[in-house]
């Protein structure tokens, strides 16, 4: 998969094989409306108070969503490769949110923004069905991120992460990590040492 250029509908089928089955040239549809974006780590990919005008597919790199909280950004996601991008409710409704995204890696995107979108669910029902399955697909996981948040402690939030991402703490930094579990850097820090005694 050449992730640098244009995708083909091959490269597109692969990444939506998971979520979605259907015919290729439905896929063709989709890689050409596809732009490929690329951003260097820490560079913003949507600022706070600005419209979300693509859903992305993160094809290499990673990404953290990030709400300010009047002293600092508290990280409310970490995306890594393969997963759907996108500050979603701006997304929808095309109207700004308190939202930032933001590469914490070098990361390659492959965007469509939201009128190439809208057409592609227009033209089929199959193209109006993969995009009931992306909504799906971004409601679930915030669900889940929702329901641990609630009913796991910061400890097993942790050892949930690195079990899913076992290469996070050598890929994101330890205080972007320690936000998104609800914890300082010092807490996490204890916490790893903890678990690493066992």
């Amino acid at each position: 998969m050449h992730i640098d250029h244009h995708p083909s509908a091959e490269d597109v089928e692969k990444v939506f094989a998971p979520y979605y089955k259907a015919d290729m040239k439905i896929w063709k549809g989709f890689s050409r409306k596809i732009q490929v974006r690329k951003f260097s780590k820490s560079e913003v990919i949507k600022d706070y108070n600005a419209i979300e005008k693509y859903l992305n597919i993160i094809v290499k790199g990673s990404v953290g969503l990030f709400v300010w909280n009047g002293n600092r950004d508290i990280c409310i996601n970490l995306l890594y490769e393969y997963n759907f991008m996108s500050d979603y409710l701006s997304f929808l409704n095309q109207q700004p949110t308190v939202i930032k995204t933001e590469a914490l890696e070098n990361t390659v995107l492959w965007s469509i923004c939201y009128a190439d979108l809208n057409a592609l669910y227009a033209a089929n029902k199959t193209g109006l069905r993969i995009g009931k399955a992306i909504a799906e697909i971004l409601y679930v996981r915030k669900q889940r991120e929702q329901i641990n948040l609630l009913t796991q402690n910061p400890e097993e939030r942790y050892l949930q992460l690195i079990t899913e991402r076992p290469e996070i703490f050598q890929r994101t930094p330890l205080k972007v990590i320690a936000s998104y579990l609800g914890l300082t850097a010092e807490s996490l820090s204890r916490i790893r040492k903890r678990v690493t005694e066992r």
